[in-house]
């Protein structure tokens, strides 16, 4: 397995050595849509690095009232405990958008993350990066409009994926968006009726990503920033 064909930000940012004491440990998998990652408060098994999909991070109340708080893909790993020295997380997780990628179990990782200080630091700046987009998803939903946060939402899955396309159902987006699936209607035709978006059977496309931007205005572009300089940039 090269390091250059890996398309994973940590795992190909890492230097030679880090790299190549990770690569024996880690091992490719597939990720469908609603590919089970980790339970509400269940021991964490293996952590995954995703190459193509994304991965929701999912709060649940004591009622079982489900919210995205939170996204992965190809910028980060999930579940993100390993620096913690944890066994469990208390959220769930799962995949939206299917793809694939590549999985560690979790004690190999914590003992990386206790022996070797480069990937120790890349996981640090990608929890603050994650920290960042939880805080800010608290934020829209609590100030943003409907068709606001769906904009951001929309952008936020397009930037870790490829095509401009996604496969995504109502009932699931009013999941995401903590909001009826009467909102979620309501605010797709709002972004068609705008020209942004293109909305049919389960399938969102971008119409012009610059024009969503606008219109999210807001709600979108400090966490990205926060990621980019922290991740990509490996920033401080």
């Amino acid at each position: 397995m090269l390091q250059s064909a890996i398309r994973n930000h940590l795992l190909s940012g890492l230097s030679a050595d880090a790299w190549n004491a990770i690569r024996p440990r880690l091992e490719p998998i597939d990720l469908p849509r609603n590919f089970h990652i980790a339970g509400f408060d269940a021991p964490i098994v293996h952590h995954y690095f995703p190459e193509d999909g994304v991965a929701s991070m999912v709060a649940v109340s004591a009622a079982g009232e489900r919210t995205e708080i939170g996204l992965v893909g190809r910028d980060g790993v999930t579940p993100l405990v390993a620096i913690l020295d944890a066994e469990r997380h208390p959220f769930e997780f799962m995949m939206q958008v299917s793809g694939k990628g590549h999985r560690i179990k979790r004690e190999a990782l914590q003992e990386l993350v206790a022996e070797n200080v480069e990937v120790r630091q890349i996981l640090e700046r990608f929890a603050l990066s994650l920290f960042t987009q939880t805080a800010y998803t608290a934020l829209s939903n609590a100030v943003q409009r409907i068709d606001a946060r769906l904009a951001r939402w929309i952008l936020m899955i397009d930037d870790r994926v490829d095509g401009h396309r996604i496969d995504v159902t109502h009932e699931f987006l009013a999941v995401m968006l903590a909001v009826r699936r009467p909102g979620v209607t309501n605010a797709l035709h709002v972004l068609e009726g705008e020209n942004l978006i293109y909305s049919d059977r389960g399938v969102i496309r971008i119409r012009d990503r610059g024009a969503l931007e606008a219109f999210a205005g807001a709600a979108y572009g400090t966490p990205e920033r926060v990621l980019r300089r922290m991740t990509i940039e490996g920033g401080s």
